[in-house]
């Protein structure tokens, strides 16, 4: 039984990752500048929300406090990412990006809950809220969120670990919305129920984001078929297309980060066919139809020995 291996780096048509250095750099960049906004206001709003009473602004400024360690997370990430593969490492670190997006999915989850209690509390305990206050504080935040949510939005749009950090800052201009919001309702009528009323309107809608997010990460970390890709699809194109390929079995795939899949498969070939020219006919079928850039072949010219 003869076996031929190929072990794909090209970077062909339809999925190329040459910019990803400059890219990630980017990436990283914009995540500290909106970790420092973060940082910077959640002082501001903490103490706003203490002094007004508010259970939205106070929301707003656990989301502050979670979202700023969360995009330290993303950074920290990113910066391992960069890392080159070793030994105990062979694909390198990228997936640190996938992780730090699970995590903060997680926290997230995490903090809706502690919203939704604080806010039935509210419900049957309710609290005099300083509504002037609590609209300027807000006013502020949804500054800072606004900037730091275009920082992180106009970056890598595909980069689960930049949807994760931008999944917490949206929760925060979403909660500086609701505050806005409660603050007028407050000033005009003294219905102090619309604080905590707001706040879970906000926390449900973070809840959605934050789930599907938390599933597709997960999907990565357990190494999930890559989304689209159809195995089954992918035997038949190959026997179909490329010349001297009897049968594709042992066909696994999987993704190192959202953006980046990797396979290995055997494939069994006629006798006489040059297996060179059929590997190079496979990987360019699996880059050109399927954009998988990385893949491990294995030809065989017998049964296969597993």
């Amino acid at each position: 039984m003869s076996h031929s291996n190929s072990h794909e780096h090209d970077h062909g048509a339809g999925h190329t990752h040459s910019h990803a250095p400059d890219v990630n750099r980017s990436n990283q960049r914009r995540v500290l500048a909106a970790m420092c906004l973060t940082a910077g206001f959640m002082v501001a709003e903490v103490i706003g929300g203490i002094l007004s009473g508010s259970l939205a602004l106070i929301a707003d400024a656990g989301h502050m406090a979670t979202d700023a360690a969360a995009l330290f997370l993303a950074y920290i990430a990113f910066r391992l990412s960069n890392r080159p593969a070793d030994v105990n490492q062979s694909y390198g670190y990228h997936r640190a990006e996938t992780l730090a997006a699970f995590v903060n999915a997680l926290t997230m989850i995490a903090l809706v809950g502690w919203i939704l209690f604080e806010a039935v509390q509210r419900f049957f305990e309710p609290v005099e809220i300083l509504g002037g206050l609590m609209l300027w504080v807000a006013v502020g935040g949804l500054l800072v969120n606004v900037l730091a949510f275009w920082l992180l939005h106009s970056g890598e749009k595909e980069n689960l670990n930049m949807q994760g950090a931008a999944v917490h800052v949206l929760g925060d201009l979403l909660g500086s919305v609701a505050a806005i919001a409660a603050a007028v309702v407050i000033l005009y009528t003294g219905w102090m129920p619309i604080d905590p009323l707001l706040s879970v309107f906000v926390a449900l809608l973070i809840l959605r984001s934050a789930i599907a997010l938390a599933r597709q990460s997960g999907h990565i970390l357990m190494e999930g078929t890559p989304m689209g890709l159809d195995i089954e699809e992918i035997k038949k194109d190959l026997l179909n297309n490329v010349t001297g390929v009897e049968d594709v079995h042992h066909l696994h795939a999987w993704s190192l980060t959202a953006t980046r899949d990797v396979m290995t498969l055997h494939a069994r070939i006629a006798g006489g066919v040059n297996p060179d020219q059929v590997l190079a006919a496979i990987n360019d079928r699996l880059r050109h139809k399927f954009q998988i850039d990385h893949a491990t072949v294995q030809i065989e010219t017998e049964a296969c020995a597993h």
